[in-house]
């Protein structure tokens, strides 16, 4: 790790302060964004790219579930429900469609809202599926470890 020395502004001593460390408490600093607290870079997934096995795992198939989609394209689904849950605006839409184009989904989140300790929201995945579209709606509350639950 990195260090240099900086001048105490209290003390006027040297006072080593390492980089790496002062990185990490940046990274560290939650934004605030329509009131979800969001940590995109210290959260597994970090706002794009893959999401986590274990974060895509908590959302218990999520509002897809049953619904004749493979498993890369239910990873694709969920990874969208999951962006447009911790990261996206209310009523911003978080596309997702598969290779061959056959199956795709637009999930959008609504404002969040705190029931008791967690931020929740409400939500919609429109699918289309081989030429078919059904729309889900469904209702998720973030967990400490930043995975979504949906609720039952």
């Amino acid at each position: 790790m990195e260090s240099r020395s900086v001048l105490n502004p209290a003390g006027g001593q040297k006072v080593r302060v390492g980089l790496a460390l002062m990185a990490t408490l940046l990274m560290a600093s939650a934004c605030v964004s329509g009131g979800v607290e969001r940590a995109a870079s210290v959260l597994p997934g970090g706002g794009g790219g893959n999401v986590a096995s274990s974060i895509i795992d908590e959302m218990n198939g999520g509002l897809v579930a049953g619904v004749g989609l493979n498993q890369g394209e239910r990873r694709q689904a969920l990874e969208a429900e999951y962006r447009a849950l911790e990261y996206t605006p209310a009523g911003e839409v978080v596309r997702w469609r598969n290779s061959a184009g056959t199956k795709s989904g637009e999930v959008t989140a609504a404002q969040p809202y705190r029931v008791g300790s967690q931020d929740c929201r409400q939500y919609t995945h429109s699918l289309s599926v081989d030429g078919q579209r059904r729309a889900l709606r469904g209702t998720a509350c973030r967990n400490p470890d930043g995975s979504w639950s949906p609720l039952t």
